[in-house]
């Protein structure tokens, strides 16, 4: 049988450099799960946080190491068949996307260590296990306790994030896809206020991402059935031999593997957790998934696409071409019924991902560079976003709600003019990263999509022209509109959350003035090994 290993024990070849970036991040993980478990509390937030922020700066420092130790890793070479059975690819995609996580990591573990005055993390719960609004809830919050442990479970998603663009084979990205999300479920329902909205959050992104996970494991099922192989070049190899009476399998394997990674990017019509878990997670949680698990699940999608099932695009494209076109519908319309700020973020993040997949459709170089460009830009900014969404208060709690944001600029206008600023990127004006971005995979899917691809770009541009529309009402209602309650109040940030807010807002502003470098890396880092 095809995937069967040699009878004769081989040593796996393992390039320790090359894949020293996830050896540091899921160390420092462990190492925050032995803080966790020894140190005292007084100290332990703190501890937990400079950890973290420390483990991904080593961890970006070993990716620029691993760039001169490119290649497939960790398998090895099959001399009877000639076959090369390696886990991991270690590539330019690879390692963009991993360098893109570990510096949008760092900005989003700076939010979540916000405590603006307490003991703990604000956007938090001081215990997770306690009923919302019990007494012991209460008792936990007087006797200082934390869940510092929020540190390692996000650096846990960090590798798992980092991992997902760079396995070579469909049972490999399978373990990614659950190393990434089980954090995310915990975090999710651990927000200190409205706690049931955030534990009903927790629970639907389970149960949905169980399901999304299924499909996935049931799709490399029918995949292996077709390919007698997991491996991405086996599958490739395997539909250029043209196994007619096996199209079935192809077909349906491959439709239910594009589900579970549809899922992760929030496209419709496997977007309906987005809004409810954006609301209910906490803020810092929120910004966090929208940047790094979109920038993740999109590197899997082009690993996928590019390489595992690139000789059979005419079984699949048009089947995510419709996914796109419903995607950019369905996030721009609804965005504007919307009346609370997370659910409007979350349906723009819907919307972005339609506009990402028209990029992935070019199926050219072209198309993986701006894919890559776009979810590190839009990254940088939804993490900024939603890091101001938490300044903005009532009643000690969050004001989400659009009406709480009217007359905003007028009180606190620094606020109101940077959300402004990162509304006009989400909406692709001119002189903003979100424009740049928008640029690329357009142009891409004119390039190499032919006349679909002009298709997918005039639906596109006219989707964008809806979300201006959108972003615009926010920021007349916060610039020319009377404030409906004088107790909104604007919080002071900490240096760490000021920084986060800063460097965000500033990558926003320079790929929109100044793109070229980080669009030329792109370029540079578009090949696929094999």
């Amino acid at each position: 049988m095809s995937g069967v290993a040699p009878a004769v024990f081989q040593q796996a070849n393992i390039n320790y450099l090359a894949v020293l970036p996830l050896l540091v991040v899921f160390g420092t993980a462990l190492v925050g799960v032995l803080v966790e478990a020894f140190m005292p509390r007084k100290g332990r937030h703190t501890t937990q946080a400079t950890i973290a922020v420390l483990g991904l700066v080593l961890a970006f420092v070993a990716v620029v190491i691993a760039t001169g130790h490119r290649g497939m890793t960790m398998g090895f070479a099959d001399g009877a068949s000639g076959r090369r059975l390696f886990a991991l690819a270690i590539d330019g995609p690879a390692l963009f996307l991993q360098g893109g996580l570990i510096l949008m990591g760092i900005l989003g573990i700076l939010t979540m260590a916000e405590r603006f005055g307490g003991v703990g993390s604000d956007a938090f719960t001081p215990s997770g296990a306690s009923t919302p609004g019990s007494a012991i809830e209460a008792a936990s919050t007087r006797a200082g306790l934390i869940t510092s442990e929020v540190f390692p479970l996000t650096v846990f998603a960090i590798g798992g994030m980092m991992l997902f663009p760079t396995v070579n084979d469909l049972i490999g990205m399978f373990i990614a896809l659950e190393v990434l999300s089980l954090p995310l479920y915990i975090l999710s329902g651990l927000a200190r206020r409205r706690r049931l909205l955030s534990q009903e959050a927790s629970l639907k992104y389970f149960l949905l991402g169980a399901f999304s996970s299924a499909f996935f494991l049931f799709g490399t099922a029918l995949l292996y059935g077709y390919a007698g192989s997991v491996y991405f070049p086996d599958l490739s190899a395997a539909i250029t031999s043209n196994q007619l009476g096996l199209n079935g399998l192809l077909l349906g394997g491959a439709f239910f593997v594009f589900v579970g990674l549809l899922f992760k990017v929030n496209s419709v019509p496997f977007h309906a957790w987005t809004p409810d878990v954006y609301q209910g997670a906490p803020s810092p949680v929120t910004g966090f998934m929208a940047a790094c698990t979109k920038a993740a699940a999109f590197g899997a999608i082009l690993r996928l696409a590019y390489v595992g099932l690139d000789t059979a695009a005419w079984q699949w494209q048009n089947g995510v071409i419709i996914v796109a076109v419903l995607t950019m519908i369905v996030g721009s319309v609804l965005s504007v019924a919307q009346t609370d700020m997370k659910r409007l973020l979350a349906y723009s993040s819907i919307a972005h991902a339609g506009f990402i997949l028209v990029g992935v459709l070019s199926l050219d170089r072209s198309g993986v560079s701006s894919v890559m460009f776009y979810v590190v830009a839009y990254g940088f900014s939804i993490i900024a976003a939603f890091a101001l969404v938490t300044l903005v208060r009532q009643d000690g709690g969050e004001a989400t709600h659009l009406s709480q944001w009217a007359g905003l600029g007028k009180k606190h206008p620094i606020v109101a003019g940077t959300m402004s600023f990162l509304m006009l990127a989400f909406a692709g004006i001119p002189l903003t990263s979100g424009f740049t971005a928008k640029y690329a995979v357009f142009a891409a899917a004119i390039s190499g999509g032919g006349t679909t691809g002009l298709g997918l770009v005039i639906i596109g541009a006219a989707c964008s022209a809806i979300t201006v529309f959108v972003y615009a009402r926010v920021i007349v209602l916060m610039f020319f509109s009377e404030p409906a309650d004088d107790s909104v109040e604007v919080v002071i940030p900490s240096a760490a959350m000021t920084f986060s807010i800063s460097i965000g807002t500033l990558i926003t502003l320079v790929l929109g003035i100044v793109p070229a470098s980080l669009l030329d890396l792109a370029d540079r880092a578009s090949q696929f090994v094999r």
